[in-house]
C-alpha cells in the first residue's frame, strides 16, 4: 500500500480491510462465472454437456444466491475500486470484473455507440431500439443539415 494511503483517503485500516474483503469476494464470484460462461460455449460448440446445476442460467451471477452476495458488496466493490483509481494503484481484475457485472445490469451498452461509429466510417449498419432491421445513415450529410459542416 502506498505510503499515506489511509491518510489520503480517510478511511480507518478496519473497514478499508472489510472492504476489500468484500470486494475481492464479489470480484472473484464475478471472474469465476465469466470462466464458466466460456466454458459453456465451448461446450456447446463441441457437443458436450457440462453438470450444471441449472442448464438454463444465462450466468452464474444471475443465480439467485450469487446474485444476492454480489448485490450486497457492490457498494464496498465500487468503493474499492474508485479509491484505487484515486490511489493510482493498478487492480485490473477486479476493475474488470466490476465493468462485467455492470454489462449484465445494463439494458443498453456502449455497443450502440460502436454501431453507429462503425456504419459512420464504413457504412455497416447499426440496428435500433425502436424497431426491427438493420438500418444505415448518411451520417455526413445529416451533419451538413444540422450544423453547414461536415464531419
Amino acid at each position: 500500500m502506498p505510503a499515506g494511503l489511509l491518510e489520503t483517503i480517510n478511511v480507518d485500516k478496519k473497514v478499508l480491510v472489510d472492504r476489500v474483503r468484500q470486494a475481492l469476494y464479489a470480484s472473484k464470484i464475478c471472474s469465476y462465472a465469466q470462466g464458466m460462461n466460456l466454458l459453456r460455449a465451448k461446450s456447446v460448440e463441441k457437443g458436450s454437456r457440462g453438470d450444471d446445476r441449472n442448464p438454463e442460467l444465462a450466468n452464474l451471477i444471475v443465480d439467485r444466491e450469487f446474485a444476492r452476495e454480489m448485490v450486497q458488496r457492490q457498494n464496498a466493490w465500487r468503493w474499492v475500486v474508485a479509491r484505487a483509481v484515486e490511489a493510482g494503484i493498478s487492480t485490473p481484475g477486479m476493475t474488470a470484473s466490476l465493468s462485467y457485472f455492470d454489462t449484465y445490469r445494463s439494458s443498453r451498452l456502449p455497443a450502440n455507440l460502436i454501431q453507429a461509429q462503425r456504419d459512420l466510417f464504413g457504412a455497416h449498419t447499426y440496428e435500433r431500439i425502436d424497431r426491427q432491421g438493420s438500418f444505415h445513415t448518411e451520417w455526413n450529410k445529416l451533419a451538413r443539415r444540422s450544423n453547414g459542416a461536415a464531419i
